[in-house]
């Protein structure tokens, strides 16, 4: 088979491997499409600390059902049906205690951070039989690669716990702010408005019924009080930097909420008097829950058609070096970009040729 490998900081190579095979309780399941989330293209630049050479990275897939090892019920995990998969793998000895907060488990594992274990950048990946999702038949296979990314923005929107009245600011239009967005209307939410450099972005962010703020306009506090008839009662920073979170604060009522989901940088510097005299409520966002994502696969097989433009390319793994310098340059595209696996790699029988 075919894999994606971080040969050295900003250099992937195709590289042809053995097939792995599921072992007890586990799955092998045959990729069609994996995303790109940014925590890949800061991992192929070494930014961000989280990859390392020698590994294949990618969590944001979906796939088809290829075997399935001992102990896995062939009822409720049929071989050939469309699938993803939670990339967040709790210990099974620590499952009951943590759940509804499987983030929270000191054992899990991130497939795709781990170092060690194979992710989803290749024809081919195992996962543990507990952590398969199926996915709706009617729907585009490929569009299953946009669960990962929708159940993060709705984790971060349920902790906002926004009110469908509720003014809410999103602060920055990549993939996850777009995700907001859509989580934000999937919870009632009419009155959106997001803040984005890029014209593409905001042209994207405004197709999903959002209104659109350039911040270089003037002070993200005013365009937000003049978009949305006053200040926000909550804002969701999907950038995470220190200017970004200072209008987060400012673009917020007084004792209003912001949740902070981007990782633009590990240190942030923050305006103290905007939260303590002013009593606003910060909340940091990670992955989430096991029943996010139940929920956010769910929904995207109901509604496949509002989540379909937020992929802007397809790719096949021969392009993906090209994808990801693009990316690492500030010059990818105003969505997602798929890498796509499974178009004329396979036999009858399922194997990679």
């Amino acid at each position: 088979m075919r894999a994606l490998v971080l040969t050295d900081f900003h250099r992937l190579d195709l590289v042809e491997t053995a097939r792995p095979e599921p072992g007890p309780g586990e799955v092998l399941l045959r990729l069609c499409a994996t995303g790109i989330c940014g925590s890949d293209f800061h991992g192929f630049t070494g930014d961000n600390g989280r990859r390392a050479p020698g590994q294949v990275m990618g969590h944001e897939s979906s796939a088809t059902i290829a075997a399935l090892g001992d102990g896995v019920d062939a009822a409720a995990l049929p071989l050939g049906a469309p699938a993803t998969f939670n990339p967040v793998v709790v210990p099974p000895e620590q499952a009951e205690e943590y759940r509804g907060r499987e983030q929270h488990a000191p054992g899990k594992h991130v497939i795709g951070v781990a170092r060690d274990i194979q992710a989803s950048f290749a024809d081919y990946v195992v996962v543990p039989s507990r952590n398969v999702l199926l996915l709706d038949p009617a729907m585009p296979l490929e569009l299953g690669a946009l669960i990962e990314p929708l159940a993060v923005a709705v984790h971060a929107v349920r902790l906002g716990r926004p009110a469908p009245e509720e003014k809410v600011l999103v602060i920055g239009g990549g993939p996850i702010g777009q995700s907001v967005v859509i989580a934000l209307k999937r919870a009632g939410v009419e009155n959106i408005a997001l803040s984005e450099m890029d014209p593409r972005r905001r042209e994207l962010v405004a197709s999903l019924g959002a209104q659109v703020l350039d911040p270089s306009a003037g002070s993200t506090a005013d365009l937000v009080a003049e978009a949305l008839g006053g200040p926000a009662d909550l804002a969701i920073d999907a950038v995470g930097l220190s200017p970004t979170m200072a209008d987060a604060l400012s673009a917020t009522t007084l004792g209003g909420r912001v949740v902070l989901v981007g990782m633009g940088s590990p240190r942030l510097e923050l305006p103290a008097f905007a939260i303590s005299t002013e009593e606003r409520t910060v909340v940091g966002s990670f992955t989430y829950s096991a029943q996010d994502f139940a929920d956010a696969t769910a929904w995207i097989g109901e509604h496949a058609e509002e989540v379909a433009p937020l992929v802007s390319a397809v790719v096949p793994p021969e392009r993906a070096q090209e994808a990801f310098t693009a990316l690492a340059a500030g010059k990818g595209p105003a969505g997602k970009i798929l890498v796509r696996f499974d178009e004329g790699r396979f036999d009858e029988e399922g194997a990679a040729v």
